[in-house]
């Protein structure tokens, strides 16, 4: 699978600092299948930088977090972000 938008996901729950739940995430992106959504989720919490929580009730409540090593990747988005902006700038001048 691609990941168009593992970024963005990351983004998405780097914004929310606790806690953020699937439906909301998907909003959040506009973009995004159901089932793109689900794909990629899993795999960054395979890779270690999402925790999901899923709460035993009907209906289900799941909740979307970063991991303390998925916390120590935003720094690098911000700083790839920003590289980014200095380059677009470039390009226009």
């Amino acid at each position: 699978m691609n990941g168009k938008y593992k970024m963005i996901i990351l983004y998405w729950l780097a914004q929310h600092k606790e806690v953020i739940r699937f439906n909301e995430l998907q909003r959040c992106i506009g973009t995004i299948t159901y089932k793109t959504l689900s794909s990629t989720l899993k795999e960054l919490e395979k890779d270690g930088l999402v925790f999901r929580e899923e709460y035993p009730q009907i209906p289900p409540k799941v909740e979307y977090s970063l991991t303390p090593r998925g916390k120590t990747l935003i720094p690098v988005l911000n700083m790839m972000c920003e590289w980014g902006e200095q380059i677009r700038d470039e390009i226009a001048n």
